[in-house]
């Protein structure tokens, strides 16, 4: 993991984009086809890029977001919030309550160590050791020509296990999601949640308008090497669908911050394009700041070797809070 605390990126203005809102289905069943259209632009604003890390990751950017408001800075009324992984769980949590009483819940719960899978929190399927998963997607990756075969072959290795299951994974994960969400309702800022096809390898990105239910597109997001039903398809991790971050859809937006557990890395091949560094460099092209927070050395020893290592949580949300008071004058200026 990055050890780079804060990381101030050239900053040029831009004009940005919005994404209008529309009221979520009432039920996570049957749903509509997922619309993954370009929505058109709008003037102004600012993006807050929430990334993959896993349950030590999630509490990290909880922590972070809610040091930020203690300190004076509100990011949570960005005009666009991307979530990806356990990211897409932080942005669903913090439009969904407040950030400082979502930190207090994670410092006071009392969690058991489990092992499960580094891409994100636990995904419908079995729990499967970190090692095993690794092994297995860095065997994907490394046969993969490049990032849409890779996708392709991630979705064709989660079908495989979905069809060796008995299906009740898909109920617990969903019940398990619902747990930790303050509201299953989309808020009614802009909130893109991103999965993978499982069956095509294309991006997928949930909004409102997308006639899935928050929960299901959490869930999906989440979901890791496994794959995750909605309708009459199957969708695996946000976090293959460019990298743990996916701050490319941020383009557009006059101001970006990127809050990023595994501080920017990606296991894919830089030629890939697919490494945060990349997609900064592609925003500042486009006129964008950006500024991005990774976690510092202190964080970082409390996320340990096991991100999904739930007895972290408090540690690691604890180290977020710590940074986010840090920083909050440095980004103030750039966010207001």
């Amino acid at each position: 993991m990055n050890t780079t605390r804060f990381s101030t990126l050239h900053s040029t203005p831009t004009a940005a984009s919005d994404r209008p809102g529309s009221e979520q289905p009432s039920s996570g069943q049957d749903q509509p086809q997922v619309d993954t259209t370009q929505r058109d632009p709008g003037p102004g604003g600012r993006a807050l890029v929430l990334g993959g890390g896993g349950s030590t990751g999630n509490a990290w950017l909880v922590g972070v977001i809610a040091g930020l408001l203690e300190a004076g800075l509100d990011v949570t009324a960005a005009d666009l919030i991307v979530g990806t992984s356990a990211g897409s769980t932080a942005a669903a949590q913090i439009t969904g309550a407040d950030p400082a009483e979502l930190f207090a819940d994670i410092l006071a719960a009392v969690p058991q160590p489990r092992t499960g899978t580094a891409g994100s929190d636990r995904g419908p399927g079995p729990v499967r050791p970190v090692m095993n998963q690794m092994e297995r997607t860095g065997t994907i990756i490394a046969a993969a020509e490049d990032a849409a075969d890779m996708r392709r072959r991630m979705g064709a290795a989660a079908l495989e296990l979905d069809a060796a299951s008995d299906g009740s994974g898909h109920t617990r994960w969903r019940a398990t999601v619902v747990a930790r969400l303050p509201s299953q309702r989309w808020p009614e800022q802009a909130v893109l949640i991103t999965a993978v096809d499982a069956h095509t390898g294309e991006p997928v990105e949930f909004d409102r308008h997308s006639g899935v239910d928050l929960v299901d597109a959490v869930a999906a997001s989440c979901s890791s090497g496994a794959a995750y039903s909605i309708g009459g398809s199957r969708y695996i991790d946000g976090g293959y669908r460019s990298n743990a971050d996916n701050a490319d859809l941020a383009a557009g937006y006059a101001r970006v911050l990127v809050l990023s557990p595994f501080g920017g890395r990606s296991r894919t091949p830089e030629e890939w394009g697919m490494h945060l560094g990349t997609q900064v460099d592609e925003l500042r092209a486009g006129g964008s700041k950006v500024e991005t927070i990774f976690p510092d050395s202190d964080s970082e020893r409390m996320f340990g070797v096991n991100a999904m290592n739930l007895s972290r949580r408090p540690a690691a949300a604890r180290a977020g809070y710590d940074q986010g008071r840090a920083l909050a004058k440095q980004l103030t200026e750039f966010w207001r």
